[in-house]
């Protein structure tokens, strides 16, 4: 790994006008292409002290063993050329879109004598008309396949054609009425080519008047009793009006827009973009790519324009109007070049209201929904599992298989109400009836290390106590209601995670050390750069971004914060609760939980009258005044912020299951587990 500060270049040798660079490792590979209006500035952003580096740039600049810069006349030039070195280098640290394909179009040979309809991707044509785009491919070719029982154009290749023209013979499209076969005369080239036209027609937005007209036509057969061609009149009204369905309008019908949203964590980001042509969804599309670079939203839009019109660069495929969750980063030179591709102005914008503001949001949630498929499917795979589990193993040296992992956090607010939570995973998976949470007291709650330390400690004297009581395990024939066996907390783990840096590190492993346990590994992984730190380590040991062992890392102590999160919450309602319930007089212990078991809630309680204490069961007219009283004291803004409590005010009660708030989560159940209780004792 290479030291920045070995080639780092003389400040006053770089230029401070626009530019482009390129950061190379000892191979001479190119790993990192990046733009700047300041070349100085921005080089020098990178030469500063690896501490406040973010980690995927530290990553890099280790990587890297030389940097070198082209200067150019303008931000817009800066712009095209990043675009052109990225697509010819492909860079491990700058984020690709990692998809080939170009879009499929509907397109429509009207260059040709017998103008021809297909599916077509790739380099715009002379004289074709394009349709599109439409993703996936499989909903243009159902789409054609209904429009050909209308309008039956041509669809087969200049070789079947001419072989058709040869024999006499058309193919079997012509014999099932879905190709008017010019091939072999039963159309002219004049006819065949103003079907083909009513066909762009029809795919240009002016379906409804073709429905109508076939509707008008199947009236006046009916009415003639031509009932043959009535009913094939009807069919193919409902053939058109399937291709309606397929594409509803969702927009004025002038519209012609590619939407954009993205839902993101640390290392990874979900895209998708909807294509509405003439006011329809005509096509998604969308991608998980991985953040290598560190960069803000507008830059991520940016270079997401760029890729993904850069390698579709060509006239009509640009849409008139762009929308954009963020405003990206140099958005007037992006606009210019996006300008240039198109050959006409591009409207690139937020929307802020109405109906594509809320469209928007429709392509949000579907880029949410991918982001948490893709993270559920790399934490079900039990082959990535496995690898993840083997890749931990030999990266911290551990001489024994992972098969339970424990997580450790600890949740507080200004030193009040501390609590812990353990999540234990076996196997990869989460076992949630070995969940335990810890209420913390007394010394113990000083700050965070002296809590890890008694939590730990708590852990693991149990299960010393447990496996010193615990009946020998042999091999042999047991009773099917034989309980002998080791109980949860004398199963040790293969590892000890905490959240946190050294100082919780160190904490926890002088609580194993103090117990006399040698054979439990520890480690803690710190929020800020993802690091993993050993006991007595200088240096943090840095996993690779896309590393499996990270994902399954970062996915334990999300549900370790989770778990003592949702604990607190419970912990400090119930304590916020408690507190006003404390100053009603004549209140004991049983009328006060089945007042809570009632209203469930602060702010229920709050708004409730004379009459609706007096409905609890043990509560009479007194009481019912000195609690109206009580809490009338009560500021509104507390009762709101009050979150809602079970009616129980002990704290071996479940929390809810509510969502993680880190960025990979492991799967939860919306009931809570039978093992969510305390293990404060």
């Amino acid at each position: 790994m290479a030291d920045p500060q070995s080639y780092r270049p003389r400040t006053q040798d770089i230029p401070t006008r626009p530019g482009v660079y390129r950061f190379r490792d000892p191979s001479g590979r190119v790993v990192y292409v990046g733009k700047a209006k300041n070349l100085r500035s921005r080089l020098s952003s990178y030469f500063v002290n690896p501490g406040q580096l973010g980690p995927k740039t530290h990553a890099m600049v280790h990587t890297a063993s030389s940097v070198e810069w082209t200067v150019v006349g303008s931000e817009l030039e800066a712009l095209q050329l990043e675009y052109t070195w990225i697509k010819e280098f492909t860079p491990r640290f700058n984020i690709v879109f990692r998809d080939d394909k170009s879009y499929p179009y509907l397109a429509v040979t009207m260059g040709e004598k017998y103008p021809r309809a297909q599916v077509m991707r790739g380099d715009r044509r002379k004289d074709v008309k394009y349709f599109g785009p439409f993703y996936p491919a499989r909903a243009i070719r159902e789409t054609l396949d209904t429009l050909l029982r209308v309008f039956p154009v041509r669809t087969c290749s200049a070789g079947v054609f001419r072989r058709a023209e040869q024999t006499g013979r058309p193919c079997l499209l012509g014999y099932i009425d879905k190709c008017a076969a010019p091939c072999v005369g039963r159309i002219s080239p004049e006819d065949h080519r103003e079907l083909a036209a009513e066909l762009c027609q029809f795919m240009g937005g002016e379906g409804t008047k073709f429905i109508r007209s076939l509707e008008r036509q199947m009236g006046e057969a009916a009415a003639a009793m031509e009932y043959e061609r009535a009913a094939r009149l009807r069919d193919d009204v409902e053939a058109l009006k399937r291709v309606f369905e397929r594409n509803a309008v969702v927009l004025a019908e002038d519209t012609e827009a590619d939407i954009f949203a993205l839902a993101e964590d640390e290392l990874e980001a979900a895209v998708q973009v909807f294509h509405v042509r003439n006011g329809r969804i005509r096509g998604q599309r969308g991608w998980v790519v991985e953040k290598v670079e560190d960069s803000t939203p507008g830059e991520f839009v940016t270079h997401l324009l760029q890729q993904v019109y850069g390698a579709d660069a060509g006239g009509d495929r640009l849409p008139r109007e762009i929308l954009v969750p963020v405003e990206p980063d140099d958005s007037a030179q992006l606009g210019e070049w996006l300008k240039a591709l198109r050959g006409a102005a591009v409207n690139l914008r937020v929307p802020r209201r109405g109906e594509k503001a809320t469209l928007m949001e429709t392509v949000r949630e579907n880029a949410e929904q991918a982001l948490r498929l893709h993270k559920s499917r790399r934490a079900g795979d039990i082959t990535t599992r496995s690898a993840a589990l083997q890749e931990l193993q030999e990266t911290l040296g551990v001489p024994t298989p992972l098969m339970r992992i424990e997580c450790y956090d600890i949740s507080h607010v200004g030193g009040t109400n501390v609590v812990a939570s353990m999540v234990v995973v076996e196997d990869g998976l989460p076992k949630k009836s070995d969940y335990r949470k810890f209420s913390i007291t007394g010394e113990a709650a000083r700050d965070d290390t002296s809590a890890m330390y008694d939590v730990i400690t708590r852990r693991f004297r149990r299960y010393l106590e447990e496996q010193t009581n615990a009946t020998p395990v042999v091999s042999g024939e047991v009773a099917a209601d034989d309980d002998s066996g080791l109980k949860k907390f004398a199963y040790p783990p293969s590892l000890v995670v905490v959240d946190g840096g050294p100082p919780q590190v160190a904490a926890a492993s002088r609580a194993l050390v103090d117990l006399g346990i040698d054979d439990v590994y520890v480690v803690g992984l710190a929020k800020r750069l993802e690091e993993v730190w050993l006991p007595d380590d200088e240096f943090p040991v840095i996993l690779p971004r896309a590393s499996q062992a990270l994902y399954l890392l970062q996915r334990v102590r999300d549900e370790a914060h989770r778990f003592a999160i949702t604990f607190h919450r419970k912990k400090r309602s119930q304590s916020m609760v408690a507190s006003v319930l404390d100053d009603v007089p004549g209140l004991g212990p049983a009328k006060r939980t089945a007042v809570l078991k009632h209203f469930g809630s602060l702010k229920r309680m709050r708004a409730a009258s004379r009459e609706d204490f007096l409905a609890v069961p043990g509560i009479g007219p007194s009481l019912a005044d000195a609690l109206t009283r009580t809490l009338s004291t009560v500021p509104a803004a507390a009762a709101e912020s009050a979150p809602e409590v079970d009616g129980s005010l002990s704290a071996a009660s479940a929390p809810s299951a509510e969502p993680a708030t880190g960025p990979a989560t492991v799967p939860v159940r919306a009931d809570p587990a039978p093992g969510d209780r305390d293990a404060s004792g």
